[in-house]
C-alpha cells in the first residue's frame, strides 16, 4: 500500500479549507473525532453534506482505502488546525524512543506498595496452619509431589554449582514440569540446601512469585490502559480472586506459581510490543516511520528477548504447557490482520515479535535436545507454532502490498493453523497420540473438585464464577466484549492481546474450573478497568483514561514528552488522589466493599478448605513417631487421596504418587473385613492406615469398624487383629498394620477365655478384650495387634513390641 501523504502538503491543505469555509474548524474536528474511533469509515458516519465532504476528498485530506475513507495524515490535519508546523522533531529521529517503558512517581509508587501489601495479606491468611514450629505443613495434596522431587535432587546435589542435578534429571521429573522442579532447586541450595532452606521454599515461594506476578500486572493494567488506578484496582482483585489465592497461598508449592508468573510476563510482552507499535503511528507522519521508530527503539529488542525467555519458561514449567501455544497463535495471526488492514508491513511491524517466538522455540527446543526437558511433542509443537507464526506473517506482507481485503487474510491464517495441526497428525504420529493422550490426563480427569466447569449447574450457573473469581468477573466480562469491539473497530492491537487470553482460558474454565486461575491474570485488567470506570459512571472518580473522549488529542502529541506524562493519561493530573470531600471518600469506600466484599468472604472460606486440621497432622507426626520405632520398611501409609501425600510426606518423604491409595482406600474402607486386607497389605508395603470422621455408611464395614470402634469390636464382634491404634480423635483415626503376636494356651475343648489389655493412645485408653474357645484338641491360638501385659482369666503375659511386629507365638503358661 502506498505511503500516507505529504503531512506538509495536508497541513496546507487543510489550513486553506479551515480559513474557506465558516464551519471548516468544526468540520475537521468532526472528521478527526471520527477517525479516531473507526479504523476505515464511510460518508454515512460523517454528519456532513456531500458537497463538503467532496472538497475533503478532492483536497486530499480524506482519501480511499478499502472501499471506505480514513484522514491521509492525522498529524498533517492537525498540523494545519493549530497552524503551526508539521513537526519540530525529526520524524526519523529514533531518540523519540523513551529510555524507559513506563513512569512511576511517588503517589504511584506508594498506592502499588499498599496494593502488594494487601496482595501478601491475601495470601498468608493460612499461616498458622502452614508453618507449625519447625514443620511446614502445605495446604491440599500436590505441593508434596514438588516437595519430593526437590528434596529427591537436594539429597543428590553437592551445591549450587552441581549442574547435573538438573542436566541429567530423572526422567519422573524431566518429563513433565522440569523447570519448576529445577527452580524449586535451586532456590533451596541458594538458602543453603538443608531442610530449612527446603521448608521455605515450600512456604514463600508461592508469595514470592504472586507478588512479582501483582507488579507484572500493574505494569500490564498501566501499559494497555495509562491509568495508575486501573493498575492499582488490577492488584486489588488479584489479590481479591478465590481461585487464584487458593493456587498461590503460603505453602501451596507447584508448578502453578511459576505458571502464572510466566504466563503475565508473556502477555505483558506482547503488551508492550502493541502499544509501542499504535503509539507511535498514532504519532508519526508514515507508517514506515512508526515501524522504525519501533525498530530502533532498544525497549523493543528487551521485549522482544523477554518474551522468548517467558514462553520458553512457560513450556518447561508445566506438564500442560502445550496449550500455552494456542492464544499466542491466535493473537499472532490477530496482529498481523490487524497490521494489513492498518497499512503496517507485517513483516516489519512484527519483527519483534517473530523474534520474541524464534528465542522461546529455540530454547524449548534446546533444553528437550540437550538435556532431555519435557516431551518430544513439545519441541515439535514449538518448532511448528514459529513456522507457522513466520509463514502468516509472510502471508501478511503479501497481503499488505498487494492490497487485498483485510477479511481474506482471516480465513488464510485458519488454513495454515490446519495444515500445522494436520502435518502434526501425519508426520509425527508418536507425538501426536501423546497429545491425545495427555488432552484426556488434562481434560478427562475426574473426581477433584477442580475439574468441575466454571459454570456449573449446582451454582445455578452464574454463581460458580463469583465464587472461584469475584462478582467483578461479570464487569470484567463486560469489559471484555468493549475490547474486542474496540480491536473490532480500530488499531488497538494491545486490547487483542487480552481479548485473546482472556477468551482462550475462559473457554477451558468452561471445562475445567481449575483454568480459572490463569483467566483471573487477565480477568483482574478487565476487571479493574471496568471498577474504576463504574466509579467514575457515579461522579465518585475522574473516567478511566480509555474511555475518556478526549483521549484522541493526547494520543496526537508529538515528541519524548509523549510518554513521559503521569500514568493516568495526563501530566496536569495526579497519578492517584483521595477525595477531599469525606462524604465523597465514604461513598468510594462503600462501593468498593459492595463490589468486592464476596471475595473478602470467598477467599479465606475457599483457602482454609485446602489446609490440613490439626488433628490431620497430630496423626501424621504420631505415625512418624511410631515408624520411627519400628524396623520393617513398610511405612506407606494409606488414606484418602486427597490427603495420601501429606501423610506419606512426614512419615516416609515418599509422597511422589498417591496412585495406590486412589486406586485401593475406597474400596477398602467401604468393605467389611478390615482384616482380610492384611496380606494385600504387606505385599503392597502398607504400613498405616488412617480414616476420618464420613458420614453414609451405616454398614459394618472398615470405616465402623476402625474410625468408630477403634478395631475393638462392639455388639458382640470380633476385635480386628492387625490393627494398632497410634493416633485417636474424633475427627482422624491411625492405625498401623501389624502382623500381631498369637497366644496360644491350652484349656478344656470348648471352654471360653478372655484377654484383655488397656493401652494409652492420643491421651485416652483403649481397651482392647478378645473372647475365644479352646479348640477340640484343647488348644487356643489369639492373634492380638497391641504389646502389652494380657490377662487371661487369672493368668497374665506380656507380649512385647518386637513380638507384635514379627508375628511371634507366645505360649501362655498354665498357672
Amino acid at each position: 500500500m502506498a505511503d500516507e501523504a505529504d503531512p506538509d502538503a495536508i497541513a496546507e491543505a487543510t489550513a486553506s479549507f479551515r480559513d474557506q469555509y465558516d464551519d471548516g474548524e468544526h468540520t475537521l474536528e468532526t472528521v478527526l473525532s471520527v477517525d479516531d474511533e473507526y479504523e476505515t469509515w464511510t460518508f454515512d458516519d460523517l454528519p456532513l453534506d456531500s458537497g463538503i465532504f467532496g472538497e475533503l476528498v478532492s483536497r486530499g485530506i480524506v482519501r480511499k482505502r478499502d472501499g471506505e475513507y480514513r484522514i491521509s495524515s492525522r498529524e498533517g490535519v492537525r498540523a494545519g488546525l493549530e497552524g503551526r508546523a508539521v513537526s519540530t522533531v525529526d520524524q526519523d529521529d529514533p531518540r523519540r524512543a523513551l529510555s524507559s517503558p513506563i513512569a512511576l512517581d511517588v503517589r504511584a509508587g506508594a498506592a502499588l506498595v499498599c496494593a502488594l501489601a494487601f496482595l501478601f495479606g491475601m495470601r498468608v491468611l493460612n499461616y498458622r496452619s502452614v508453618v507449625r514450629g519447625e514443620h511446614v505443613v502445605s495446604p491440599a495434596n500436590d505441593p508434596y509431589y514438588y516437595r519430593y522431587w526437590m528434596e529427591t535432587l537436594l539429597s543428590e546435589s553437592d551445591g549450587i554449582t552441581d549442574t547435573t542435578v538438573v542436566t541429567d534429571m530423572p526422567d519422573a521429573a524431566a518429563s513433565r514440569r522440569p523447570l519448576t522442579h529445577a527452580s524449586n532447586w535451586a532456590l533451596a541450595e541458594l538458602l543453603g540446601g538443608d531442610q530449612w532452606a527446603a521448608d521455605m521454599v515450600a512456604a514463600w515461594l508461592p508469595v514470592v512469585a504472586t507478588l512479582a506476578l501483582g507488579i507484572v500486572v500493574y505494569w500490564l493494567a498501566l501499559i494497555v490502559t495509562d491509568d495508575t488506578r486501573v493498575g492499582i484496582a488490577s492488584v486489588g482483585l488479584l489479590a481479591l480472586t478465590p481461585v487464584h489465592a487458593v493456587y498461590t497461598s503460603i505453602g501451596f508449592l507447584e508448578h502453578r506459581p511459576y505458571q502464572y508468573l510466566w504466563i503475565g510476563v508473556t502477555i505483558l510482552s506482547l503488551a508492550w510490543l502493541a502499544v509501542d507499535v499504535q503509539r507511535r503511528r498514532e504519532r508519526a507522519s508514515r507508517p514506515r516511520v512508526a515501524i522504525r521508530e519501533h525498530l530502533l527503539c532498544p525497549w523493543t529488542w528487551i521485549a522482544a528477548i523477554v518474551l522468548g525467555i517467558a514462553l520458553a519458561f512457560s513450556v518447561h514449567s508445566w506438564g500442560g504447557s502445550i496449550l500455552l501455544f494456542v492464544p499466542l497463535g491466535a493473537y499472532a495471526g490477530l496482529k498481523i490482520a490487524l497490521d494489513v488492514r492498518a497499512g503496517l508491513p507485517p513483516m516489519a511491524g512484527n519483527a519483534p515479535l517473530l523474534v520474541g517466538v524464534g528465542i522461546g522455540g529455540a530454547i524449548t527446543v534446546l533444553l528437550h535436545v540437550r538435556w532431555g526437558w519435557h516431551e518430544p511433542f513439545t519441541a515439535v509443537v514449538s518448532s511448528i507454532v514459529v513456522v507457522g507464526i513466520v509463514a502468516v506473517a509472510a502471508v501478511g506482507e503479501l497481503w499488505h502490498r498487494l492490497e487485498w481485503p483485510t477479511l481474506g487474510i482471516l480465513a488464510f491464517e485458519g488454513g495454515i493453523a490446519a495444515v500445522g495441526v494436520s502435518a502434526l497428525w501425519y508426520l509425527r504420529p508418536d507425538e501426536w497420540t501423546r497429545l491425545e493422550q495427555r488432552a484426556e490426563d488434562l481434560f478427562a480427569r475426574e473426581g477433584a473438585t477442580e475439574t468441575g466447569s466454571l459454570f456449573t449447574t449446582e451454582n445455578a450457573v452464574v454463581l460458580e464464577p463469583m465464587a472461584q473469581l469475584g462478582p467483578t468477573f461479570y464487569i470484567a466480562i463486560a469489559v471484555l466484549g468493549w475490547a474486542a469491539w474496540t480491536v473490532s473497530r480500530r488499531y488497538d492491537p494491545a486490547w487483542g492481546v487480552l481479548a485473546v487470553y482472556s477468551l482462550f482460558w475462559l473457554v477451558l474454565a468452561a471445562f475445567q474450573v481449575r483454568f480459572a486461575a490463569q483467566l483471573s491474570i487477565v480477568v483482574s485488567v478487565l476487571g479493574g478497568l471496568g471498577l474504576v470506570h463504574l466509579l467514575a459512571w457515579l461522579d465518585l472518580v475522574r473516567t478511566p483514561v480509555p474511555f475518556r473522549e478526549s483521549t484522541a488529542s493526547a494520543r496526537d502529541t508529538v515528541g519524548p514528552s509523549a510518554r513521559d506524562t503521569a500514568a493516568d493519561g495526563g501530566d496536569r493530573e495526579p497519578s492517584i488522589a483521595l477525595p477531599e470531600d469525606g462524604r465523597t471518600l465514604g461513598a468510594l469506600i462503600w462501593i468498593a466493599l459492595l463490589v468486592c466484599g464476596l471475595s473478602l468472604i470467598f477467599v479465606p472460606t475457599l483457602s482454609a478448605q485446602t489446609v490440613h486440621s490439626d488433628a490431620q497432622f497430630e496423626a501424621a507426626m504420631a505415625i512418624d513417631d511410631h515408624a520411627a520405632d519400628r524396623e520393617t520398611p513398610k511405612t506407606f501409609v494409606l488414606s484418602e487421596w486427597g490427603d495420601n501425600r501429606m501423610y506419606n510426606y512426614f512419615v516416609s518423604g515418599e509422597s511422589s504418587s498417591y496412585w495406590y491409595a486412589s486406586r485401593h482406600f475406597e474400596e477398602f474402607r467401604t468393605g467389611g473385613d478390615p482384616d482380610g486386607w492384611y496380606e494385600e497389605f504387606n505385599e503392597s508395603d502398607v504400613g498405616y492406615v488412617v480414616l476420618t470422621e464420613a458420614g453414609g455408611y451405616d454398614e459394618r464395614n472398615a470405616q465402623r469398624q476402625l474410625h468408630d470402634e477403634l478395631g475393638t469390636g462392639s455388639d458382640g464382634e470380633t476385635p480386628l487383629e492387625h490393627y494398632q491404634a497410634v493416633y485417636v480423635d474424633d475427627e482422624v483415626t491411625a492405625f498401623a498394620v501389624v502382623p500381631g503376636a498369637t497366644i496360644t494356651a491350652d484349656g478344656e475343648p470348648g471352654e471360653e477365655l478372655s484377654l484383655e489389655t488397656e493401652v494409652p493412645v492420643s491421651g485416652e485408653t483403649v481397651t482392647y478384650e478378645r473372647t475365644a474357645t479352646v479348640d477340640d484338641d484343647g488348644t487356643l491360638a489369639v492373634t492380638v495387634p497391641y504389646p502389652g501385659e494380657y490377662t487371661v482369666g487369672e493368668r497374665e503375659i506380656d507380649v512385647p513390641a518386637r513380638a507384635v511386629e514379627t508375628g511371634s507365638v507366645l505360649e501362655l503358661e498354665q498357672s
